[in-house]
């Protein structure tokens, strides 16, 4: 039996931006959760419908509302969405189990796709590729965690740089706590994504060996010196509640200049010099994720677009992603909107993602970059993708809570996290080394 690639082959040869594909009158259909790239993107869906004359519908549904239905209907292989995302959170476990399609058939094939589409462009895609190495998405969004000061002049009044190294950030924060009426620290509670950083910082790590030996190591002495470290910054230094912050909360405490030092993904720095509502937007300051004392370890969630096993529309859903993830079109999104989060090299060096993300005097594109690079390189993120991630990283997120309000020792919160951890992971059919 042909492959879908050379079905397409067969027909005529694809050309990227041609004036009718050989699909015009298909219909494909597409689904995702809410983020700045669709919006972006379904502005310019007219074009490609007129080009192509492939129609597009796509349905964008809040974030857990989509994975419970993605999840479902990839694991019946249904035939309902041509295009999906790849939440970065459940790849391991959508990829693994072959619930969508190597990607490697259309890209390989010069009939298919022009050379100049370039996937090697794409930046960090490990975590998008299947146990044999083949490709089963390209990224849309590249959340790259930063570290920046909303109130670098208290900084300088000190005589202090934004922080390099963890024992900085503790430095810094004792300078200029309180300074001005500003908290020195704040956080979002989304502990699972901001604490493993500086877990793999002082030598921990989530997991064992992931995506191999899913063994839970969160009740390690690496595990709790970093819980009791990221803790006291919640507690000491942080805004009052700060424990319930979600990101647009913490977000609009540093906009009005009621908390300075933040670790997050990239997305949530820019507002801080771009926004008209800035307060802070002459004193922002951006750098890199400090290094811990085993390490530098910044995070970096990719999230993705793929083809379901179970379209009927493989190779007009094809064409569909070729054409979003062009560097042409993404090269636009990045002009006309400013994005902060592609995933292509050849656009993160381009003269206008540099001036799009040159912010307030300073090249975060360089940061941006070198981010992506080192988690790229190192594999580190694994232990995001594991399949069993999503519960033991509600487990993080009840200790990190209990530890920084003084419920639990860091110890006691930890243990009982990995056992809870534990009990999740076996109900979910994977063995651990106990």
């Amino acid at each position: 039996m042909a492959t879908a690639a050379a079905a397409i082959a067969a027909r005529a040869p694809a050309v990227l931006g041609q004036a009718k594909s050989k699909y015009a009158g298909t219909t494909i259909r597409g689904a995702g959760f809410s983020m700045p790239f669709h919006q972006y993107l379904r502005q310019y869906f007219p074009e490609f419908e007129d080009k192509s004359g492939i129609k597009v519908e796509f349905d964008v549904q809040a974030f857990p509302v989509y994975n419970q239905r993605m999840d479902l209907e990839l694991s019946t292989r249904g035939s309902a969405y041509d295009v999906a995302v790849l939440t970065f959170i459940y790849q391991d476990r959508w990829i693994g189990a072959g619930w969508v399609s190597e990607l490697d058939e259309f890209t390989k094939d010069p009939n298919v796709t022009p050379a100049d589409w370039d996937p090697g462009d794409f930046v960090a895609q490990t975590s998008m590729r299947d146990a044999k190495g083949h490709t089963c998405g390209f990224g849309i969004e590249a959340g790259a965690v930063l570290f920046w000061a909303a109130r670098a002049d208290l900084l300088d009044k000190a005589g202090l740089e934004l922080p390099k190294t963890f024992d900085e950030i503790v430095n810094v924060c004792e300078a200029v706590n309180g300074k001005d009426g500003v908290a020195a620290w704040v956080q979002d509670n989304i502990h699972h994504w901001n604490w493993p950083p500086y877990l793999m910082g002082f030598g921990g790590n989530v997991f064992k060996d992931p995506p191999k030996d899913l063994t839970p190591t969160l009740d390690t002495p690496q595990a709790v010196q970093a819980a009791q470290f990221y803790a006291d910054l919640l507690r000491k230094y942080a805004p009052s509640g700060v424990l319930s912050y979600t990101q647009d909360q913490a977000l609009e405490a540093q906009l009005n200049g009621r908390g300075n030092l933040r670790s997050s993904s990239a997305t949530w720095a820019l507002p801080l010099a771009k926004s008209p509502d800035s307060k802070v937007a002459h004193t922002v300051r951006y750098g890199v994720f400090p290094t811990g004392p085993k390490g530098w370890f910044p995070g970096i969630a990719m999230t993705g677009i793929c083809i379901p096993a179970g379209s009927r529309q493989k190779g007009a859903a094809w064409e569909f992603i070729k054409w979003a993830l062009s560097k042409e079109m993404l090269t636009r999104i990045v002009k006309e909107h400013g994005y902060p989060s592609v995933c292509r090299r050849s656009v993160i060096t381009s003269e206008a993602f540099k001036e799009a993300m040159t912010l307030n005097g300073q090249d975060v594109a360089t940061l941006y970059l070198r981010t992506l690079d080192r988690a790229g390189e190192a594999g580190y993120m694994r232990y995001r993708t594991a399949a069993v991630f999503p519960q033991v990283g509600d487990k993080i997120n009840r200790a990190i809570s209990a530890i920084a309000t003084g419920q639990l020792a860091a110890a006691s919160a930890l243990k009982q996290a990995e056992a809870q951890a534990i009990q999740d992971i076996a109900k979910a059919g994977f063995s651990v080394d106990r």
